[in-house]
């Protein structure tokens, strides 16, 4: 795959996000994000959760899982993570972006994304200003509110996608 410096110094990939995995850091990332829990719990607002920030009708009280399980969820629900970038995300992107957008994705949910400011400046090209829009998506429950723990998340992952490539 071709790489390219972007205006901003960025080494980039010639190819959109149509292409791209996350990386196994990018998982660490999500993982460290989320933590593990191998039974059911109430998240911080109140939807049950279990493994890696896994939701869904098969999520039910008093549910246990093994950390292998834990895992191979994980990898079942970043197949609609990428399926989200590899559909909207029209730029070119390095790694650290890709798996940023990926934890964020994975936290707000794919409706969410599409019609984020953070994806119609990334589409501009406005890299810097899609970080910025990152920080927006730090409030949950209902009504909404500012959780202290989405604003800490939004800032590891604006500062990431901001990253330089290691």
């Amino acid at each position: 795959m071709a790489m390219y410096t972007s205006r901003y110094g960025q080494r980039k990939s010639s190819n959109s996000g149509r292409k791209m995995k996350i990386s196994e850091k990018g998982k660490l990332f999500i993982k460290n994000e989320e933590g593990c829990v191998l039974k059911t719990y109430k998240d911080q607002v109140g939807v049950l959760t279990i493994g890696v920030g896994h939701t869904g009708s098969d999520v039910v009280p008093g549910k246990a899982i093994t950390l292998e399980e834990a895992m191979r969820i994980l990898e079942s629900d970043l197949r609609w993570v990428m399926d989200t970038i590899s559909q909207t995300v029209k730029v070119a992107l390095t790694q650290n972006q890709y798996d940023a957008l990926c934890s964020m994705i994975f936290n707000i949910g794919p409706v969410n994304f599409k019609k984020s400011t953070t994806l119609v400046r990334l589409n501009a090209g406005d890299y810097a200003g899609a970080a910025e829009a990152m920080l927006n998506w730090n409030k949950g429950g209902k009504p909404l509110v500012v959780l202290p723990v989405l604003v800490a998340r939004r800032k590891r992952e604006h500062d990431l996608f901001l990253s330089k490539e290691t």
